[in-house]
């Protein structure tokens, strides 16, 4: 994910305490070293863990300043992804044993400037693979339903498929995606990956992704105001709520290598439509107005994506359920929206 400022103080996610694992087997206390922490996923993964390990175990880091409220809540560092020597002094210097490695620009943000994407998306993964394998490092990245392509299977898309995006991140994701598990293969590194898709919440600006239609929606219902969608109004693609992201990151991280047949997973809880989305919105808010004005280049990437994720892998290999339907996540979004926003 992007890096985004939060403008949500400190509004953090908690999670049964149930659901969080240790991250090690011994009595040493992990160290977690988060890049693109001040976006969509980064504080939240931080504030979770850091219940379970203590404060001192996430080190979060961005290229933004920071507000207050995140350099009290616990280690926050300047870092530029990439600089590989500087990544690579964070890791030595801080003690890291798990690597999250969020830094990334996203399917629309990245078409608006390829170059840039290629650095960060591409350049910074071979750095985060390479030191992570020198320092037995515990790596994680996630993936996106745009690393697969109009010639993937749509409804359902396996775990396992063709792969050919249309999209310098989605390309980008692939490439990750092979690169980390030919690492683990053949050099032993112990590199996870979740392939999300659009992940939703109106706690957080959004990151320029094409699901983030979802999120100006409801902060649009919630102010009693009209709204106009980008995609055409039956376009289905999967989605899921912030805190089941969340979750599915913290299981994964701590799963058992055993219990993991693959090293990629597709995780999702739910597919809906932005008519569909509409008629929920309207169970709550009945003289909400919307009207349909599709971008070319935003609707194209839609078009190319899943409309509906196969997580069946995922469910049965190390347990991973949701909790946010659709109901619930518009019950939430538009209380978040009409609070924060």
């Amino acid at each position: 994910m992007n890096s985004m400022f939060c403008r949500c103080g400190q509004r953090f996610l908690a999670l049964p305490s149930s659901a969080v694992r240790h991250l090690s087997t011994d009595s040493t206390p992990p160290r977690v070293l988060i890049t693109g922490g001040l976006g969509q996923l980064g504080r939240s993964l931080a504030s979770v863990l850091r219940k379970t390990h203590g404060n001192d175990s996430v080190v979060l880091t961005d290229i933004k300043k920071a507000p207050s409220d995140v350099l009290s809540a616990g280690p926050y560092s300047y870092l530029d992804v990439l600089d590989e020597a500087s990544l690579r002094r964070t890791v030595v210097e801080e003690r890291i044993t798990t690597l999250v490695h969020y830094s990334a620009l996203l399917s629309v943000v990245g078409e608006s400037n390829i170059p840039l994407a290629m650095k960060v998306n591409i350049d910074s993964v071979h750095s985060c693979m390479q030191i992570a394998q020198e320092y037995n490092l515990r790596l994680f990245i996630p993936s996106t339903i745009g690393a697969f392509g109009p010639h993937c299977p749509r409804n359902p898309t396996p775990d396992l498929t063709v792969q050919r995006p249309r999209t310098i991140y989605g390309v980008s994701k692939v490439h990750m995606e092979l690169l980390g598990e030919y690492f683990q293969a053949s050099r032993g590194l112990d590199f996870r990956s979740l392939r999300f898709p659009g992940v939703l919440s109106a706690d957080t600006p959004p990151g320029g992704g094409t699901t983030d239609y979802a999120v100006h929606m409801a902060v649009a219902a919630a102010k009693d105001r009209p709204f106009e969608c980008n995609l055409r109004p039956d376009t289905r693609l999967p989605m899921m709520y912030l805190s089941d992201c969340v979750r599915a990151t913290v299981e994964m991280l701590t799963a058992p290598a055993d219990s993991l047949r693959l090293r990629t997973y597709n995780v999702t809880a739910m597919s809906f439509t932005p008519e569909e989305l509409v008629a929920e919105i309207r169970k709550h808010k009945k003289d909400f107005t919307v009207t349909y004005k599709p971008d070319p280049i935003v609707q194209a990437i839609a078009d190319s994506w899943p409309e509906v994720f196969d997580d069946s892998g995922a469910r049965n290999d190390w347990g991973w359920n949701h909790e946010y339907d659709l109901s619930r996540l518009v019950r939430r979004m538009l209380e978040s929206a009409a609070k924060y926003h």
